[in-house]
């Protein structure tokens, strides 16, 4: 599997041994950066790693930033994408299992890096569930058509 990261200054910390431990699991990783932990802003590294997996250029996508809330809101914007914060392992399986998640965003200041890690191992994991869930990732995905006019 092909996995994009990135980060912000706030979960450059964490960064390195995600993706060191993504690589582990036998995963290629594609490093959109930051280089360093200077000030940089999110939505910068959220958008290139929900671009490159929208395109396909990567099954999935791990953002880290200090909550990663902003970071997961801004690539959610992104047409294809299916983001969401994750504080649990138990919350990647199901957005994994129920949401079919394609980019998830870490918490770099409030999640220990060893239970981002475990984070990360299931959302690369656990599949879709499909069923009864399928057509609401359906339903998800119709707000990313301008044309879709609401219910």
């Amino acid at each position: 599997m092909r996995v994009a990261i990135a980060s912000d200054h706030a979960g450059f910390i964490q960064k390195a041994p995600i993706a060191e431990y993504i690589e582990s699991l036998g995963h290629e990783v594609i490093d959109f950066g930051p280089e360093n932990d200077d000030r940089v802003d999110y939505p910068d590294y959220a958008d290139k790693v929900a671009r490159y997996v929208a395109a396909g250029g990567a099954d999935r996508g791990v953002l880290i930033c200090g909550t990663g809330l902003g970071i997961a809101m801004t690539a959610d914007k992104v047409a294809g994408i299916r983001a969401t914060p994750v504080q649990t392992p138990q919350f990647a399986q199901l957005a994994r299992e129920h949401n079919n998640a394609n980019v998830i965003g870490l918490s770099g200041r409030f999640v220990d890096v060893e239970v981002n890690k475990e984070i990360v191992k299931v959302f690369l994991t656990q599949e879709f569930g499909g069923g009864r869930h399928a057509g609401r990732v359906v339903k998800i995905m119709r707000e990313d058509n301008p044309a879709f006019e609401g219910v």
